[in-house]
């Protein structure tokens, strides 16, 4: 009888533990069935290549040309001295008579920005001995330089000339950079982003024409633009004397070149 009552209960265990490791079992084989049917299906597509849509795409270009109605030009004052506080004060002196002339040319103050300002310190190389080759020396300072650069925006044409003069003659020692621009260019730019889309819309419809096919959606779109070559003025020294120098803008060309890919149905 005892014997019966101890069997008993381990005859339970163990029917539980057996139910609980079948149903792992069955688990880890559906689990192990579908990973290997997501590989088989993975398998099928390898060294395929992926079907892409039937596209076509054109181009067209805008061109709108314009006169500049501003022009950008960079005065700089360069001055040395043996201390820095000589150096900065020499060069502020120069760099506000030029804009105190810039200023009685009509020039408005939201038109005259500083755009650089720099102290270096000069340096001289010293020899110290005459032997042996070479001759060995030392770095000395000597004293400092200062740079400091204006960027001038000027809507009277009449007077880049006198402009120029007057401000190398009042202290700048450098002029560059001269540019024509246009103020309003992004409203060209618009019109010539028009033409641009006009033009290849056209053609792919020529096109579609002459093939055979259908337009269906535009699937890509891009666009470039050519900006106007800055009429580069070189840098020149102090004291450009002579007559005014006469400058002439002429045309500036906006252009843009724009891309359209449309399915084919």
């Amino acid at each position: 009888m005892d014997n019966q009552e101890l069997k008993f209960p381990q005859k339970k265990i163990f029917v539980a533990f057996s139910t609980v490791a079948i149903l792992v079992l069955l688990l880890f084989g559906m689990w192990l069935g579908v990973d290997i049917k997501n590989k088989i299906e993975e398998g099928k597509y390898i060294g395929q290549e992926i079907q892409l849509r039937n596209t076509i795409t054109v181009s067209g270009k805008g061109e709108i040309y314009a006169k500049p109605d501003l022009a950008q030009v960079t005065f700089s004052v360069i001055t040395e001295a043996k201390t820095v506080e000589e150096a900065i004060n020499e060069n502020s002196r120069k760099m506000n008579q030029v804009i105190e002339f810039i200023k009685e040319k009509g020039i408005a103050d939201k038109d005259i920005k500083t755009t650089t300002f720099n102290l270096y310190p000069r340096y001289e190389y010293h020899r110290t001995e005459s032997y042996p080759y070479p001759p060995e020396g030392k770095r000395v300072l000597v004293g400092y330089e200062v740079h400091q650069s204006l960027e001038v925006k000027i809507r009277d044409f009449s007077k880049i000339g006198q402009i120029i003069q007057g401000a190398t003659q009042n202290g700048a020692n450098q002029v560059g950079d001269l540019r024509f621009t246009i103020d309003k260019e992004e409203e060209l730019r618009k019109q010539a982003r028009a033409q641009a889309i006009k033009e290849a819309k056209e053609k792919a419809q020529e096109l579609a024409s002459q093939l055979g096919i259908s337009l269906g959606k535009i699937t890509n779109f891009s666009e470039s633009a050519v900006y106007p070559r800055p009429y580069f003025l070189e840098k020149a020294p102090a004291g450009m004397g002579g007559e005014t120098p006469q400058i002439e803008p002429g045309e500036n060309k906006i252009e843009v070149t724009v891309s359209i890919t449309y399915e084919i149905r």
